[in-house]
């Protein structure tokens, strides 16, 4: 069985844990969220501590328990205290400005970038270089923060372009005559 299955999921105070046959629904302070689960996998919950076993001895039992138990995780974190992503515009003129559920970016092209915001994601710009990403669904969270760093990726002569806050972008030296 998978190491990370074994491990027991403590409920947080407040967030309310509803299985029918195959749907899972958390709901918590921050809002709900859903998942389907796999048939290979049974979760029980027993004095406000949530456990995931997988139903069969097989490889593909087990991995999916391991895997379940990580989104569940993830699920119960995400109500309790929601997940956040930073984004930082490194170049000359490159700004962002968050306007509704529309997010308008400058990335130095000859036309402004608009990223339309999906549901349930908030995004914040505390200054013109800086973008903050909140959501309750951690996968959401970082593939809306992902989507709008591929507009423009840094590069790697002079690091301009939209990179993660805590990423470190290695310079390329110049070309030597």
């Amino acid at each position: 069985m998978s190491r990370i299955a074994k491990r027991p999921l403590p409920l947080p105070k407040g967030v309310d844990f509803n299985q029918t046959s195959d749907v899972l629904k958390i709901k918590g302070p921050k809002g709900e969220l859903m998942m389907t689960v796999n048939s290979e996998v049974e979760i029980s919950v027993e004095d406000g501590v949530a456990s995931v076993k997988p139903r069969s001895g097989s490889r593909f039992s087990s991995a999916i328990a391991g895997t379940t138990r990580a989104l569940i995780n993830n699920m119960l974190t995400g109500v309790t205290d929601g997940y956040e992503r930073k984004l930082a515009l490194v170049g000359v003129g490159y700004r962002a400005k968050a306007q509704g559920k529309k997010l308008d970016l400058t990335l130095g092209f000859s036309h402004p970038v608009v990223y339309k915001v999906p549901d349930g994601i908030d995004i914040d710009t505390p200054s013109q270089t800086e973008i903050i990403i909140k959501g309750i669904d951690k996968q959401k969270v970082g593939q809306v923060a992902a989507e709008i760093r591929r507009y423009r990726p840094p590069e790697p002569y002079k690091g301009k372009g939209v990179r993660y806050a805590d990423e470190s972008v290695v310079l390329k030296e110049a070309k030597k005559k």
